[in-house]
């Protein structure tokens, strides 16, 4: 892993940083470029703003981690809150949810966050939009695919995020790459033990492909998430390869980087969708973000030191 990566990761873990970053003046300036805001209101306008211009969208309600069953429930209400939203501004047809199972429960049970998950994916479907369970670190893969074999069993529909720098990632897409699967394929943005992950970049790259080439091959319905330019060239071919068209596949961007290039996807008929988080506590998934690119750790540094 690259050194500066490291550093950033475990920055993301700092109670002093933490507290530093969110407290400088020209914090909640910076941090706009990579988050819609803290608020329900934020989100909306923020996924409003992008399917006016042709895009699709992912909302996530930051939050991982969680030891405690009020604050599990907090975001189950956060979520049900933004569905209605969504649903009341005509939202819904290009905005779908994407949840943490951490965030509602995860550590405390499987059963926990199973019937947490189960609540939003109810609400998801009355308002006429889907959900995706992101993934988070190895630790949580087994569970998380678990618990989404189980909601699957009601809500066919609902996402799986699989990241391309675990050596476990080609088994896992080929066992979801069937019909009426929808499958994110991203790099991923822990920080992992080699006996886990790939730790070269050229090694990661590809594993992405290997897995595209797996979830192009098979029934289900691809999502490709990355930024890289080489891999959207990549992909462009194989999809051709494939006999994918557009809408048979998407592709999926972060929201702050690359918007250009978004936009670009977007006239050429692609389907691109953009992530966007929101909420209060938007340190830890900001350091992620610094840490899988040096233009973003670059733009934040510029930031601080042109505004300090």
């Amino acid at each position: 892993m690259h050194p500066l990566r490291t550093l950033i990761l475990a920055a993301g873990a700092n109670d002093a940083i933490r507290r530093l970053v969110a407290t400088a003046p020209v914090s909640r300036d910076v941090v706009a470029r990579f988050v819609a805001g803290e608020t329900v209101d934020d989100a909306v306008a923020a996924a409003s703003r992008l399917v006016a211009d042709g895009l699709s969208v992912s909302l996530d309600y930051l939050g991982e981690d969680t030891t405690d069953r009020r604050l599990a429930e907090q975001t189950v209400q956060a979520y049900l809150l933004l569905l209605d939203r969504l649903h009341a501004e005509g939202l819904a047809g290009r905005t779908e949810v994407s949840v943490k199972l951490s965030a509602v429960g995860q550590a405390l049970g499987e059963q926990l966050a199973l019937d947490n998950a189960a609540r939003i994916c109810a609400a998801a479907e009355q308002c006429g939009t889907v959900v995706t369970f992101d993934m988070e670190d190895h630790s949580t893969t087994d569970s998380t695919l678990r618990i989404l074999t189980e909601v699957r069993r009601s809500w066919p529909w609902v996402g799986a995020v699989l990241q391309a720098y675990l050596r476990r990632t080609l088994d896992d897409c080929t066992a979801l790459a069937g019909a009426g699967s929808r499958v994110r394929l991203c790099k991923g943005a822990y920080a992992e033990p080699a006996s886990v992950a790939f730790g070269d970049a050229h090694e990661v790259d590809l594993s992405y492909v290997r897995c595209a080439n797996t979830l192009l091959a098979g029934d289900g319905y691809p999502m490709f998430a990355t930024h890289d330019p080489r891999l959207l060239s990549v992909l462009a071919e194989r999809a051709l390869w494939y006999n994918r068209k557009p809408g048979g596949y998407e592709y999926q961007m972060l929201y702050g980087v690359r918007p250009d290039e978004q936009r670009r996807l977007a006239e050429l008929g692609e389907t691109v969708r953009v992530y966007v988080p929101y909420g209060e506590q938007w340190y830890g998934y900001l350091m992620r973000r610094l840490a899988e690119r040096p233009s973003n750790t670059a733009f934040f540094l510029r930031s601080l030191a042109g505004r300090s």
